[in-house]
C-alpha cells in the first residue's frame, strides 16, 4: 500500500509504502485520532518507523502501490 500523509504547516507530504492493509492503517489512524493520542506510529516496508503528531495530520491518502512501467507505450 502507498501511504501519503499531509502535515500542517509543511510544504511537503510524507509518502511511503507499507505491507499493512488499508483497513489496518485506517483503524490505526482512526483510533489515534479518536483517543486523542499525541502521535501516530506507522512502519514502512523497509522497517522504518514514522511517528507523526496526530494534531498535525491534515489528510491521509491510502492507495495501491504504484507499479513502475517499463518500456514504451504505443
Amino acid at each position: 500500500m502507498d501511504i501519503r500523509i499531509g502535515i500542517a504547516n509543511t510544504a511537503r507530504e510524507l509518502s511511503f509504502e507499507t505491507s499493512q492493509s488499508p483497513a489496518e492503517i485506517e483503524k490505526l489512524v482512526a483510533e489515534a485520532l479518536e483517543s486523542e493520542a499525541k502521535f501516530i506510529k506507522l512502519t514502512d516496508d523497509k522497517g522504518k518507523v514514522y511517528i507523526v503528531p496526530s494534531a498535525s495530520v491534515t489528510y491521509l491518502e491510502i492507495g495501491p502501490a504504484e507499479s513502475r512501467r517499463v518500456g514504451f507505450v504505443a
